[in-house]
């Protein structure tokens, strides 16, 4: 029998500050985080803006923080069992100083992915299993989903899942060279005019458990995850499927799982590139079926940039603050509809809603997808 999964706590880090309510203020606000980068000398490169502020911190620091915030807000004692599972590229500071410098950088080891999973693990005091996934824009994402399996089948009890993306020189060269940024610092998704994406700072991780287990040691459930998928386009490197295969085969199964294919909002992927706009509003309205015209949908990177690898996680703790408050965030920025991106963008200021089951969904380099169901606790 599947176990229920339930989220228990969350802690969360953007461009807009720490918590719950620098999230309210920014991103449910509709007011995008872009700025002039200061952590480093942009000249080389096609792009200066990002949601990015202050200095460059170190990885584990701002997964710790995350953690920790979820750790507490869960009431999880020192010792417990858990999974540790994150969604990483590692550290930036160490690796592009080391690439970049003649001079050596010091101790690399934070650079490796899997290294931030276990630091994560020993900062927090718990014990279990420690994993890290590296599959680009899914990575945190495909975190949750592996947590969700494992607590669904009772190979666990407890996973704090967590992603981080702190914006920096290597990522930023790589995306300017593919002519993917913005090149008039705003990211408007599904827009006509959509000229790319931003990059933004972002971490977060949240507490799951089996809904039994958080009864038993008097946890508080915020809300259910009851449906996950994954699934590949096996298409292109870098472009979606046009027809958003991939992406709509990912969110079916998390529906199916979840037992009612009803939905209340949606956080889209919602780049603002070219292919994938137009390929993930056609796997949606594969998904959604009669009922699109009527599902509001937003991309919250139009204000917090692209996280990259904490994307997943972090737009899972902005779902799930939309069905606790009963807002939808809009997208910002939004001017006029490209005609290929039809459906209900909820633009530019949030939405009062009863969203009792929302899901959030996420695609990455490599053909990869994932969805999340939530539902109200």
């Amino acid at each position: 029998m599947s176990r229920e999964v339930v989220v228990t706590g969350f802690g969360v880090r953007t461009a807009f500050g720490t918590g719950a309510d620098a999230v309210r203020d920014g991103v449910f606000d509709g007011r995008p985080a872009f700025r002039p980068i200061t952590r480093f000398d942009t000249a080389p490169y096609r792009t200066a803006v990002a949601a990015a502020y202050g200095p460059l911190a170190p990885m584990r620091e701002v997964l710790a923080e995350v953690g920790g915030a979820a750790a507490g807000m869960a009431a999880l004692p020192k010792g417990a069992r858990a999974a540790v599972l994150v969604g990483t590229a590692g550290d930036f500071t160490g690796l592009t100083g080391f690439w970049r410098a003649a001079e050596s950088a010091g101790d690399t080891a934070e650079t490796v992915p899997a290294w931030q999973a276990g630091a994560l693990a020993n900062e927090l005091g718990v014990r279990g299993p420690r994993l890290a996934f590296t599959n680009a824009c899914v990575a945190s994402a495909t975190a949750v989903v592996h947590a969700c399996s494992l607590i669904a089948s009772g190979r666990a009890d407890i996973a704090i899942c967590a992603g981080g993306y702190l914006v920096e020189e290597e990522n930023l060269a790589k995306f300017g060279s593919g002519l993917a940024l913005s090149h008039d610092g705003m990211v408007r998704p599904f827009c006509a005019d959509r000229s790319g994406l931003l990059l933004g700072d972002g971490a977060a991780a949240v507490v799951l458990e089996s809904a039994e287990g958080a009864k038993s040691r008097g946890a508080r459930p915020l809300a259910a995850l009851t449906g996950w998928g994954a699934a590949s386009d096996a298409h292109h490197v870098a472009r979606p499927h046009p027809k958003g295969v991939g992406l709509a085969t990912a969110a079916r199964r998390a529906l199916n799982r979840a037992g009612d294919p009803r939905l209340d909002y949606v956080n889209a992927h919602g780049t603002a590139t070219r292919h994938n706009d137009p390929a993930e509003t056609r796997g949606l309205r594969t998904v959604l079926g009669p009922d699109a015209d009527s599902v509001p949908v937003s991309s919250t990177k139009s204000t917090t940039g692209h996280l990259l690898e904490a994307s997943g996680v972090v737009e899972l703790v902005i779902t799930l603050l939309a069905i606790r408050d009963g807002v939808l965030p809009p997208t910002a920025g939004f001017t006029e509809p490209d005609p290929g991106c039809d459906l209900d963008w909820v633009p530019n200021r949030p939405r009062r809603a009863e969203i009792r089951r929302a899901m959030t969904i996420n695609a990455a380099f490599g053909g990869a997808n994932t969805a999340l169901v939530l539902e109200r606790a």
